[in-house]
């Protein structure tokens, strides 16, 4: 078993963790006040060694991030923070936000010393008003403790709910006023990002885990997690299990290890299909309960570590009724700017749809991913790529669930229907 190491979940469980008198005393702000003293280069070295990688999916190096912006430029840096956590089955940053906004507030600070901003933007989904409201009081009760103000202010920018903004240059455009979708790159932000000026943009995650690292030091760090994939993060477990919740480990942990401590899949049922790193990402079986889940493991195995959402799903769920609604989501969700995205989902949709009616033929299956295929790398962002990922892996392993449905003239799992498919995922 992992030994679990709680780093940003250390004191969730208290009455106050998300005040500022509760933050601080567990030394909250004491990292912010040792960074301002050091020279910023040195924080991105320091973040470097740590080893830190992006917690928005993409897992790039957030040192390196934070080292492309251009020192010198007499240009105004801003940071970034991406708290539109939208993707189905994701939901690490909004209850980190809920326990304890203030170690993001104080990673901001820290980050805009290191990279030269005076301005820190978070950008948050509207839907989640309990969340506005106690990030937004956070940040009050920060200003009147004089910790921000001095050279260094952090606006909350709260969005309209268009998953499409979880997507930086989105992001970006949304937050200028823009309607939010993805621009051109080349320039990437750290050159011209927010306002045509050198950006970075970093998960709520991220930020979150920087004043640890400042207080206790770069090989602390390194001391969890795998070679590759340092640290600790958040896995959010959800779906047909006993306990479903967050559950904060070193990166490496397996499914079959978290489903130990959330008391197994709900009993008298077995583990079916799960995704890794949300409803983007390619699904996984009861073969890969022993992938590690780090970057490196994930993607060995097929598929993509991605925002760390286990959704768990047992043998009553039909993959393919699961699959269209993920699809939906992504069709309704496109942005519309690229003609692969807007009219691919779309037609993705028409032909699950009529897959798990049980009309057309099995040549259906053929063409579902043909399309998948011309969508994957020829949309404008990842978007596309992602509704293609739980299609495309589903027919992989659950190809005879599809026929099934076709034969038997519906969906196999309806309650109404005579029998249960009983080879499903055979």
């Amino acid at each position: 078993m992992t030994k679990l190491a709680p780093v940003l979940s250390a004191h969730w469980d208290e009455k106050d963790s998300f005040t500022l008198e509760g933050y601080k005393r567990h030394g909250g702000y004491t990292a912010s006040a040792k960074a301002l003293t050091m020279d910023p280069d040195a924080i991105i070295q320091l973040v470097k060694d740590s080893g830190l990688r992006g917690r928005g999916g993409a897992g790039f190096p957030t040192g390196m991030k934070w080292g492309f912006i251009p020192q010198g430029d007499n240009k105004d840096h801003y940071l970034v923070v991406n708290a539109d956590e939208s993707e189905p089955g994701t939901c690490k940053d909004t209850p980190l936000l809920m326990a304890n906004p203030h170690v993001l507030i104080e990673g901001c600070i820290i980050a805009c010393h290191a990279i030269r901003a005076k301005h820190a933007f978070i950008y948050i989904r509207g839907e989640v008003t309990h969340v506005v409201r106690r990030v937004n009081q956070a940040i009050a009760d920060a200003y009147a403790a004089g910790i921000l103000g001095n050279g260094i202010d952090v606006v909350l920018h709260i969005g309209a709910g268009a998953y499409i903004c979880g997507e930086e240059t989105a992001l970006l455009d949304s937050l200028e006023g823009f309607r939010g979708q993805p621009r051109l790159r080349p320039p990437f932000p750290a050159i011209a990002g927010l306002y045509a000026r050198p950006t970075v943009v970093n998960n709520v995650e991220s930020i979150a885990s920087v004043p640890a690292i400042v207080n206790n030091g770069a090989e602390w760090y390194q001391s969890m997690g795998t070679e590759k994939s340092k640290g600790t993060t958040l896995y959010s477990l959800s779906g047909h299990v006993v306990n479903p919740g967050q559950f904060e480990a070193p990166l490496g942990i397996t499914l079959r290890e978290i489903l130990d401590l959330a008391g197994g899949v709900r009993p008298g049922h077995k583990l079916k299909f799960w995704t890794p790193g949300g409803s983007s990402t390619p699904l996984f079986t009861d073969a890969h309960l022993d992938v590690p889940l780090d970057y490196e493991g994930v993607a060995a195995a097929g598929s993509m570590l991605g925002t760390k959402a286990l959704q768990i799903f047992d043998e009553t769920t039909c993959v393919v009724r699961a699959v269209l609604r993920w699809t939906e989501f992504y069709k309704h969700e496109s942005c519309g700017k690229c003609t692969p995205c807007r009219e691919g989902t779309w037609w993705l949709v028409q032909i699950l749809r009529d897959l798990e009616a049980g009309k057309g033929t099995e040549a259906d299956l053929a063409k579902l991913l043909d399309l998948c295929d011309n969508i994957m790398g020829r949309s404008f962002c990842a978007l596309g790529d992602g509704a293609t990922s739980p299609i495309t892996s589903s027919i992989k392993y659950f190809r005879e669930e599809y026929i099934a449905h076709l034969t038997q003239g519906g969906c196999p799992f309806d309650p109404v229907a005579s029998t249960l498919f009983a080879g499903a995922g055979a």
